[in-house]
Order: structure tokens, then sequence, then C-alpha cells
């Protein structure tokens, strides 16, 4: 059984690591283990045990010979087989794990690389802090100063690593010391490398904890045991041995009932210390499912059709009849990992299917108000908010659950005018304690995740866009669009906001109306919305929020920017019109700006929902959204490596300082007085991105200043048009 694991690798432990000695290790046994096979099974016609062992079967024992004499000589033979087995066991271990250790050597190094082209120093415990040079070092040299995502995003980096190192050093040492506790006897089962150690540990572990829980009483476990328990959680997550062994060992029910005596024993929610290592019990245990549901085997699937059909089924505590359904207790169990895209499909189209039979609104069918997620609150057990943020983490399963339909009592019913619309057939989502539809920032999750393409909280890259991705934005756009008011103070807003970042090309392709700005993958046809003022309306409804202002501006500065930028780069086959291409690439995004300072504007002065420092923390924290362009490879800014570093700053930069201001109370503004602030800050961002593209591309000082005047003047009326 696994015990605590030891503590993580430090950054310096793994850079300090010297393999030599690890390596003639690997050598030795080599030169041991094959000496050992040799006098195993044989070779070049010398003695071997193998051959002893076979002359002794054959030959005519007589008296005490054919008891004692042959079973001594027969086990000696298997001893020899044994210790040769064990032999090349661990060789196989000492081997994979010198070739593992160079690979997290390697790849921290990559990291390390990487991250200080932009000026982030790793320190020896494996923090990320920033380095910049002095202005006396950095002479003249526009010097980029990395975020605090930037930051963030480094060090969850070099943490990975580090775990993973870690993670060969816990398998390795765990198996060496297997093969090496009994002192009097070999084995000849020993892994026969770090691979099929990781399997066998995980069974061993699965088994172990597998057997606990169905003992019963998992509600009288001690602090130690449940911290012991969620330790190996955490460890063996992502070990298929591990993982789909303590599903299938469990069943459906033995799991579903296994979390629910946990979370909920006699007496309610437990509260101090235990709560906090529930807390950590349910996401490990969330990601440990999501993994086992990966597998296809027989008992696998065996366990994802019992775990849906128990789904109605209720699990009550120990001694009463009543208690949560069995949807209720798995979506709990959902919120963290990658479950597998069928299964999800399978669980949802059981969940709808429920629901839309139950005699009454959703609020009803969940009424049980056991507690069942950590830390404990008063909010609805609705088990659609676990399945919405299984999908945020499953992108393809996402997009197809937005796409299809599930048909109840012979009426066929899309899933998405069933969650998302707004009309009769609608589903009624349960109000939180705030009033407002308690799911909806889940929902907002799976959305983000089926348009964007990666898990919402992901720092992937994302992918090319789909076209059904893209029609899904479509959706959004014109649901929310002609229903602004659906999204007054609305969770989903944080998420349509990133929606929205993602696909700025595309928002400024509908405004302009011309189908001539490049978008990444497919494009969402926003041209019809924009004619009709639907996008504005989704764009004014979700920039009240700020986290959603601040991510929708700073992603149209960085797309402004770059559509500048390409017309100077076309300015041979532009000629005489170049200034008015300028004009025609910045109206767009200069709109925008009109509309995202009326929505900051009616947030904080007319429905004072939301203060100014919220929004100047909205931009503060947009940081991603400065670099999409360069990452999706649209941009065509004339950087190389590190120097890309610098265009995301100085697009960053033009963000926070057009777009925040003074909030304090000595510093507050007439409502007039800070829109007209505004749009100076729009125009100014505009004629500083038009004079520095203008100037890189060898246009003449005067003729650059007059052509980012022009653009700042466009930027002016577009800003305008935006307000309104």
């Amino acid at each position: 059984m696994q015990g605590m694991a030891e503590a993580m690798m430090t950054m310096q432990e793994l850079n300090d690591l010297r393999l030599g000695t690890l390596d003639t290790a690997v050598s030795d046994w080599g030169i041991m283990s094959g000496r050992l096979d040799t006098l195993s099974t044989g070779g070049h016609g010398d003695v071997s045990a193998k051959k002893l062992e076979t002359k002794t079967n054959a030959a005519d024992w007589k008296g005490v010979n054919a008891t004692v004499s042959r079973e001594f000589v027969t086990k000696t033979a298997v001893e020899f087989q044994d210790v040769a087995a064990e032999a090349k066991s661990v060789l196989g271990i000492l081997r994979e794990a010198s070739a593992a250790f160079k690979k997290h050597k390697a790849d921290l190094r990559t990291v390390v690389d990487d991250v200080a082209k932009t000026n982030i120093y790793i320190n020896d415990k494996g923090g990320a802090v920033a380095s910049v040079p002095s202005g006396a070092a950095a002479g003249d040299a526009d010097i980029h100063n990395p975020s605090d995502d930037e930051l963030a995003v480094a060090q969850r980096r070099v943490k990975r690593v580090l775990w993973e190192a870690s993670e060969t050093d816990c398998i390795a040492a765990r198996a060496l010391r297997a093969l090496a506790k009994n002192k009097h006897d070999f084995t000849g089962d020993g892994p026969g490398g770090l691979k099929e150690a990781d399997d066998q540990q995980g069974k061993a572990d699965a088994d172990y904890w597998a057997k606990k829980a169905k003992e019963g009483d998992v509600k009288d476990w001690s602090d130690e045991d449940l911290a012991r328990c969620n330790e190996t959680l955490k460890n063996q997550r992502d070990n298929p041995g591990f993982t789909e062994r303590f599903a299938t060992t469990l069943g459906a029910d033995g799991t579903l009932q296994f979390w629910r005596d946990l979370a909920a024993p006699p007496g309610g929610a437990v509260e101090g210390d235990r709560a906090k290592i529930l807390a950590e019990v349910q996401d490990n245990l969330s990601m440990t499912l999501a993994n086992a549901t990966q597998s296809d085997s027989p008992a696998m699937e065996t366990w994802k059709r019992e775990v849906i059909a128990a789904g109605d089924k209720p699990f009550p505590i120990q001694g009463l009849t009543m208690g949560p359904n069995g949807f209720q207790v798995m979506s709990s169990l959902m919120g963290k990992g990658k479950f597998d895209e069928g299964f999800l499909h399978d669980y949802g189209k059981g969940l709808l299917e429920y629901e839309r039979k139950f005699p009454g609104d959703p609020e009803a069918a969940w009424r049980d108000s056991t507690t069942l997620n950590y830390p404990p609150t008063d909010e609805p057990d609705d088990p659609f908010v676990g399945f919405m943020e299984s999908l945020g983490h499953n992108p393809e399963a996402s997009v197809e659950f937005f796409n299809d339909s599930t048909t109840v009592n012979g009426k066929e019913l899309d899933n998405w005018d069933y969650l998302v619309a707004k009309d009769d057939d609608a589903r009624e989502w349960p109000l939180g304690e705030d009033g407002k539809p308690f799911g909806h920032h889940a929902l907002g999750h799976a959305l983000e995740s089926a348009t964007v393409g990666v898990p919402y909280d992901s720092d992937a890259a994302p992918p090319k866009h789909s076209a059904e991705s893209a029609e899904l934005v479509n959706r959004i756009v014109g649901e929310y669009g002609k229903n602004p008011d659906r999204l007054d103070e609305s969770p989903l807003n944080s998420s349509l906001g990133n929606i929205t970042a993602e696909y700025m090309r595309d928002v400024q392709d509908g405004i302009q109306g011309r189908g001539e700005i490049a978008t990444y993958g497919s494009n969402a046809d926003l041209a019809d919305l924009a004619h009709s003022n639907t996008l504005a309306n989704f764009l004014g409804a979700v920039g009240k929020d700020p986290d959603a202002y601040g991510a929708i501006l700073t992603s149209q500065q960085a797309v402004t920017t770059e559509l500048i930028n390409d017309a100077f780069h076309d300015q041979d086959k532009l000629g005489n019109v170049l200034s008015e291409a300028v004009d025609v690439r910045v109206a767009p995004g200069a709109e925008i700006t009109g509309i995202m300072a009326e929505s900051r504007t009616q947030a904080v002065y007319d429905d004072k929902i939301a203060a100014d420092a919220e929004f100047n923390e909205g931009v503060v924290t947009a940081d991603k959204w400065a670099g999409r362009a360069i990452d999706t490879g649209l941009a065509r800014f004339p950087v190389v490596g590190g120097a890309a570093g610098w265009v995301i700053g100085d697009i960053r930069a033009a963000v926070v300082e057009n777009y925040t201001r003074d909030s304090s109370g000595e510093a507050q503004m007439e409502r007039d007085e800070f829109l007209a602030t505004q749009r100076s800050g729009s125009t100014a961002a505009v004629y500083d991105a038009t004079y520095t593209a203008a100037t890189e591309a060898g246009v003449p000082d005067a003729q650059a200043k007059a052509m980012a005047g022009s653009a700042s003047e466009q930027s002016k009326d577009s800003y305008g048009q935006g307000r309104q």
C-alpha cells in the first residue's frame, strides 16, 4: 500500500542531479544481469541451472533421492532463475529511471530558457520572478516587464516538470524497495521497467483502498486515514493501473456510495480540517474517475453503463430511505479532469431524459439538499453544474453536446434550446443564494471549451476554430444579443468575454462587413448580426462585467495593432490608398472600444453593479489576450523568438495606459468626462500603433504622423458609433 508521498523534488535537486553514478549502476547491473542469465539459462554450452533442472527431472531417482535431492536441486534451479529475473528487473528500472531523469532535466532547462526570453528567472525553489535589466544595462532597448499571468504560467510549467521527476523518483524507489524487501528469497515476477512498476503499484494501491472502502463505515475513517487516501488519489489519479482498478473494484454503486458516505455522514456537512481534506478528495476522486473512463475495457464499459443506470437511484445514509440520487452524486465528482467523450455523451443523454421526464421543474427534481460539494454551501445540488464543468474540460464532447438533441415522450428538443435558449421548453435553472441561475458559471465554462477548443482553464494554445465551434459562437451572439437583459449581472459574462476575445478577428470582420479580415480557422459570420445591432447589443451586455471588459479590450487592441501592421506590410500593393486602408482597419476596433466605454459607464454610473477599480483590475489581469494574435500565427509582426515578448508588452502597456484610470475618491469623474477620457485613450492607442507601424515600415516621419493622425480621427468617429 502506498503511504504518504515524499516531498516533491525541488528545482535545485533536479538541477544538481548527477546521473553519472546512476549510469555506472546501469552498466554494472547490465553485466551482472548477463552473467546471472547465463548461469540461469545457459549459453555457449555452459552449465546452467536450467540444464541442471532438466537433467534432474529426467533422472531415475531412487529412495530418499527421489524426494529430498530432486526437490533440493529443482528448488535451487528455480532460485537461480528468480535471481536472474530479479536482476533483469533491477536493470530495467535503473535504465528507464536514468533515461527519464535525463528527459526531466532537459525539460527543465527548456522551460528555464524559454521564460528567460521574457525576463523571467526561475529560482532554486522553482519560483518564477521578474528579472528585468536595469535602465543602465538596457540602454535604449524596449524592456519587457513580465505580467503576473506570464509568471504564473512559467511557475506552472516548472511545477509540472518537478512533479513528473518526483513521480519517476517515487516509482523507481518503491519498485527497488519491493524487490529488496526479502533478504532470503528472490522474486521472478518483478516489473520489467518503470511503466510496468507504475502499473503494479497503482493496482496494489487500488486494491488496498477499494477493500478498505468496501469494508464500510468510511464515515468513521480518521482524519489520518482520509488524508492517506487523498494522498494516494493525488499521486495515482493519472495512472490507469490505479484508476480503472479502483473504479471497477468498487463498482458503480460502490463508487457513488463511497463519496456519498464520506461527504455527508449522519449529522450533515463536515466542517473544519476534515472539510478541507474532503475538498481535496473530491477533486482528486473526480480526476481519478475521469482517467478511468478513458479505458474501454469490458469492466470499465460496464461501470460506465451502471453509473448512468444508477442515475435515478437514491443513495441514502444507512438506516434511511431517502437521499441524493445517482446523478447528483456522480455529477459532484465531475468537476475536474477530462472524462471520456463517449461517456459524457451517454451520461448527458441520460441526465437530460431523466429531468425532462420528471413531473416537475428542475428545482423539484433536485430538491435533495445532502451536502455533496466541498467547501460546503447552501447552493442547490443541481447535477447539471458538475456535468457542465466536465464539458468545460472536454471541448470535443462539449461542442457535440450543444449540437445534439434529446427525444422524450416523442418530442425532440435541441440541447441548446433546452439549456441556453429562452422559450417555453427551456430549462428553468435553479437559483443560487444570489438569486441568479446557479449553474450558469458552469454553463459558461462548457460554452467556452466548445468554442475555444481547449479546456476553459487551460494554458494551452487553442487549435484553429472548427466550423462547428464558429457556428456555435454565431448562435451565442444571436441568442444573447437579441435578449441582452438575460446577461444582466450574469455568471455567464466572464466566459462570454473570453469567447469574444478569442473570436476578436471574427467580431471585427463582422463589424467591418467586408469579409476581408482573416480569421483563425472558420469564420463565425457575424456580419448580419452586426448589421442588425445584435452584435453591438451582445458586446454591450457582456462588457458590463469587469473581467469580460478587460479581455475584450485587450484582444481588440492586439487585433487592431495587427491589422494596422498588416496594411504596412502590403504598402507596395496598396500604394496611394495605404492611409485609407489603415483607416478602414482601425474602425471596427474603435467601435468596439466605444461600446465597451458605454458598458463600463452604465455599470459604474447607472446600474452601480461594479466599481471603477474592478474594471481597472479586469484590464490589468487580461494579459494573455495581448499575445493570442502572435500565438495564432496570423500576425505579421517583424519579430523572431523572444522579440515577440516586446510586441506583446507594448500592446499590454497601451491597454493599461489608455483604459485604466485613477479610481480614488479625489479623481472621481462625471459620466461625460469619463467617456471623453476613454475616447482620448482610444485615439491615442490607435495613433501610437499606426505611427509605430509606419516608422518601422520606413515611412518618412512627417507622413507617418499624418497617417497616424488620420487613423486617430477615424477612431474618434467609430468610437462615437460604438457608444450609440
